[in-house]
Formats: C-alpha cells, sequence, structure tokens
C-alpha cells in the first residue's frame, strides 16, 4: 500500500509505500480486542482497600460474659457485625494488568493500523518541526496548531513521532484533543481512539521495523 507524504504546509512530497502488508478479511479482531481490554486493564489503579478484622482499631477482649447478661454471644469488638467492625472478603490492592503475547500485541497493531488507513485516518507527514523559543514568550501551541490547520486535521488527533521533542510534547498538551506519544509507546488503543492518526515519516519506518519482527 502507498501513503501520501505532506509536509507541514500541506503541500506533497511523494508517496511512501509500507512494507508491512494490510489486514484483509476482518482478521485480528479478537487480538485486537483482547490487547485493548489488556490495555485497560493495566490503567486501573487497584488501589481499593477495606480492613479486616485483625487490622481495624480495638481490643480482643471480650466485651462481656458469655452468659446471664440477657445480651446475645459476644467475643470482641471487632466482629465483621458489628459497627466499626472489619470487613469479611473486602478488596485489597492489587494489580490488574496482564501480559499479552508479542506477536498477538503485532498482529492486534498491524490490523488497527489497517482499518485506519482503509477509513483514510492514517496520514503521514515528513517531519515535525517544532522548536523551543530562545525566549520568551513560549508560543508552543501555536506552531502545532498551525501545522494541524494546514493539514486541514481537526478532532481527536494522535501525533506519533519518533523521540519526540520537549517542544513537541509541550506543544501538543494544550491543544484540546490532541495527544503526542513515541512510535515505540504507540499503543492499539491508542490508534483506535481518535480520529486523526498523523504520523512522522521517521516514526512510521520504526513502526514499520515493530511490525516485522
Amino acid at each position: 500500500m502507498k501513503l501520501t507524504i505532506k509536509d507541514t504546509k500541506g503541500q506533497s512530497q511523494g508517496e511512501l509505500e509500507v512494507k508491512f502488508p494490510l489486514v484483509e478479511g476482518g482478521k485480528g479482531t479478537q487480538a485486537v480486542h483482547d490487547t485493548v481490554v489488556a490495555y485497560r486493564a493495566a490503567q486501573r489503579m487497584g488501589t481499593a482497600s477495606t480492613k479486616t478484622m485483625g487490622e481495624v482499631a480495638g481490643t480482643g477482649k471480650k466485651p462481656w460474659r458469655q452468659k446471664g447478661t440477657g445480651r446475645a454471644r459476644a467475643g470482641e469488638t471487632r466482629n465483621p457485625l458489628w459497627r466499626h467492625g472489619g470487613t469479611v472478603f473486602g478488596p485489597v490492592p492489587r494489580d490488574y494488568s496482564y501480559a499479552m503475547p508479542k506477536k498477538a500485541r503485532a498482529a492486534a497493531l498491524r490490523s488497527a493500523l489497517s482499518q485506519r488507513f482503509r477509513e483514510g485516518a492514517l496520514k503521514v507527514v515528513d517531519s515535525f518541526p517544532v522548536e523551543m523559543p530562545e525566549k520568551p514568550p513560549y508560543r508552543l501551541t501555536r506552531q502545532l496548531r498551525a501545522i494541524l490547520d494546514k493539514l486541514e486535521i481537526a478532532g481527536k488527533t494522535v501525533v506519533v513521532d519518533h523521540q519526540p521533542s520537549d517542544a513537541l510534547v509541550l506543544s501538543g498538551r494544550n491543544v484540546p484533543g490532541v495527544r503526542v506519544v513515541a512510535d515505540s509507546h504507540l499503543s492499539v488503543y491508542d490508534v483506535l481512539d481518535c480520529k486523526n492518526l498523523l504520523v512522522s515519516r521517521a516514526a512510521l519506518g520504526k513502526l514499520e521495523e515493530r511490525l516485522s519482527r
């Protein structure tokens, strides 16, 4: 497949032959689903926590004698049935993340990129010449906005570059709906959860290497 490369002014710079093959016929759908579920599971904090009988404040002393008081039997005040007592089988801090097979992750990313290519959401730019000004005012956001306007890109966008500069990362923070990621950190969730996928030539080459292993 071929992709048109544009510069930051929206002018065509020729076409580029993509080395990895397109995934046809809906193949890889299950791998995409499993990878997205694994990604979302890894985002869970897992910090919910409750105290058991051994962790709540209180003494283990029997509150009153076993018989003769007219009250129900009680062994300690930390009983789960009592107010301020411990919790039985409550949540504890845990890690929800799990590892996906390397080949399955590659197949899912290849399938997701193929889908975005067919939809016309995958666009390639020669580079991102966003530079840090030498002195204030640091109008970084204005530089990235100008590039997106020239390329006629609007809506939720993921900008992918190989080792993005600090200037590019900072410029993307203030643009609503724009997220800057490195090609090595690009996930299937990032590819699918956007309207436009803007990739630099260098980042596309690294993605090809990643999918060719």
